[in-house]
């Protein structure tokens, strides 16, 4: 791969994810101080993401690997997402940011499949190269917290000016920026035949099924979906929760994580050969817990860094609970059922489990209400802490360890 291709596919991770980054974060507060959202529609706001998960495999199955180029994809679904973005900044009520919210994350969640089989489509080792290419990526979530909150649009100054909403049309210049950049890249045509059937179980991942009739797998698979459930109250709450305990610059505070997500997945591959499967998993399923009791300790002021440490922690509990999972769901597929299995997976966790965990994230928030817009957060966080705990024990009661081979390069 040539270094203009390698700088090109670089700058489009770095905006797609810049795009996504812009409000994703800020969302759950910018629902709450700009349109009186409560803590069920901010759910469900958020679920909008479970939907598009679970709708993607048909628009990129359906219409990109058989009918169009990626590339080509890509650019008109950022330039009709910009719309869309713009169209949210000038939202004045939920019941009209929904479906707009709901119809761009259902063109949105496919695009991330697409820079992938961009990128991969002109990569000769992808093991070594791709992930040059994907940590800009999460420079680009990164840079996009920084910029808010150098802007002072999260502040409580901000938020009582209703700046925030100035974060959709970021993220709306930007998504057009993406749109255009794209019918540049390197052309990326569709590999299968459009006169091919198309089965539904392989677009769904469905065929990988016969893995669950492995034990261990089946274990796994079952804590993965449950795990998400907890995951989902990190995502929609921790944005909101500091702001309203009054954390200053919370957004570029946050972008922590993803600072620790690029060091431990330099880290994973070290940790994983060395202890295995079973201990990688249980020490990110134990990182969960610990996170969410640090949130429900901490505070503003001598408590913050119990809350800095938590944000930090995102990096042990994403990449050694996801980026492991991807591994050993790989492993146990097999050349076979390598794409179905990624895709049920993918489906299972960030379809079904956070549609899930994003529901339950909203009835606990809002049960645990303090007048009009506060919140009783020690009792919120010590809920998906529990339930951390619960999936942890019986992930490590029931999945016996295991020799798995761990390629080279996991990231």
């Amino acid at each position: 791969m040539s270094l203009l291709i390698r700088i090109r596919l670089s700058l489009m991770m770095f905006l797609e994810f810049f795009v996504w980054g812009s409000w994703y974060v800020t969302m759950g507060t910018f629902l709450g101080a700009n349109l009186a959202a409560k803590d069920q529609e901010i759910s469900l706001a958020f679920s909008t993401q479970s939907l598009g998960a679970i709708i993607a495999p048909f628009l990129v199955g359906l219409i990109a690997d058989r009918y169009f180029h990626a590339q080509r994809i890509l650019g008109v679904i950022h330039l009709v997402g910009a719309g869309l973005m713009y169209l949210l900044y000038t939202s004045s009520d939920f019941s009209a940011f929904f479906p707009i919210l709901l119809a761009y994350m259902i063109l949105f969640m496919p695009t991330l499949a697409l820079v992938n089989s961009i990128s991969f489509n002109q990569m000769k080792d992808p093991a070594k190269e791709f992930s040059t290419v994907r940590v800009w990526g999460t420079i680009g979530w990164i840079a996009a917290g920084i910029l808010i909150s150098s802007f002072a649009w999260d502040s409580q100054e901000g938020l009582s000016n209703g700046l925030l909403e100035n974060t959709w049309l970021m993220a709306a210049i930007m998504s057009l920026i993406l749109g255009v950049f794209s019918f540049t890249l390197p052309a990326t045509p569709p590999k299968a035949k459009s006169s091919e059937k198309v089965k539904l179980s392989e677009l769904l991942g469905l065929d990988a099924l016969a893995l669950l009739k492995n034990k261990n797998y089946a274990i796994f698979f079952l804590s993965s979906v449950l795990i998400c459930i907890p995951l989902a109250f990190y995502y929609q709450n921790a944005s909101p929760f500091l702001t309203e305990i009054g954390v200053e610059n919370s957004t570029g505070k946050m972008t922590i994580g993803q600072i620790s997500e690029v060091l431990f997945m330099l880290a994973l591959p070290i940790f994983f050969s060395r202890f295995g499967i079973k201990k990688t998993l249980i020490v990110a399923m134990l990182a969960w817990a610990v996170r969410y009791v640090f949130f429900a300790f901490g505070d503003a002021n001598e408590g913050v860094w119990l809350l800095l440490v938590g944000i930090a922690l995102h990096g042990i509990c994403y990449d050694f609970f996801f980026v492991s999972g991807q591994i050993y769901t790989d492993a146990h597929a097999g050349e076979k059922f390598k794409s179905s299995a990624q895709g049920l997976i993918t489906l299972a966790t960030y379809g079904v489990g956070m549609l899930i965990g994003f529901w339950a994230a909203g009835q606990i928030s809002n049960n645990f209400l303090i007048g009009d817009r506060m919140h009783d957060w020690q009792s919120i966080w010590l809920i998906p802490a529990g339930i951390s705990v619960i999936v942890l024990l019986f992930f490590t009661s029931f999945f016996k360890k295991e020799e798995i081979k761990t390629p080279n390069n996991p990231s």
